[in-house]
């Protein structure tokens, strides 16, 4: 229900207030107002269902990073200290970082590992926001620093997009 009708179905019950009696009259009003306190949540579930189907039909990006040996702590604060700043000046739309814990000695593939997705509205959209990122002067200057310093031994990356039933969708 719009926002207006809302308005009129409560000053039009206001108008024919004197044909209801007792109980009617004060259910009504009390719908009416219950009606009136929920819009702005109303409202917000919408919102959020509409940025929900964006989000679908987005594309995500899943970085996996695995660090040198003893190497991690630096490389998480590079993304801390400079690229997440970077990321943002771009609008690169980081979901999160993350760090892998309790691997075991055995488990070595998640072992050492910094871990970022990022969400893109079109995958167009991301590829031309990589390609601003990696022509900025900031970033160069991580990339001459990656030479001097390695900190990452490879990175494992894709685009990713919801199933039909994930919680995305």
């Amino acid at each position: 229900m719009r926002l207006a009708a809302l308005f009129k179905s409560v000053a039009t019950l206001a108008v024919v207030r004197g044909s209801f009696k007792g109980w009617k009259a004060a259910a009504l009003y009390g719908v009416a107002l219950v009606c009136l306190a929920a819009w702005p949540e109303l409202g917000a579930t919408a919102a959020q269902r509409k940025q929900a189907n964006v989000d679908t039909q987005g594309a995500y990006e899943i970085h996996i990073y695995h660090a040198m040996p003893g190497k991690l702590p630096a490389l998480e604060a590079r993304f801390r200290d400079t690229l997440s700043r970077l990321f943002a000046k771009h609008g690169l739309k980081v979901v999160g970082y993350w760090l892998a814990e309790d691997t075991s000695a055995a488990d070595t593939t998640l072992s050492n590992t910094f871990i970022f997705v990022v969400a893109h509205s079109r995958r167009e959209k991301a590829e031309a926001t990589w390609d601003a990122i990696h022509a900025d002067p900031e970033f160069q200057a991580v990339v001459k620093s990656e030479h001097v310093e390695r900190l990452v031994e490879r990175v494992d990356k894709a685009y990713m997009h919801s199933t039909d039933f994930s919680p995305t969708r």
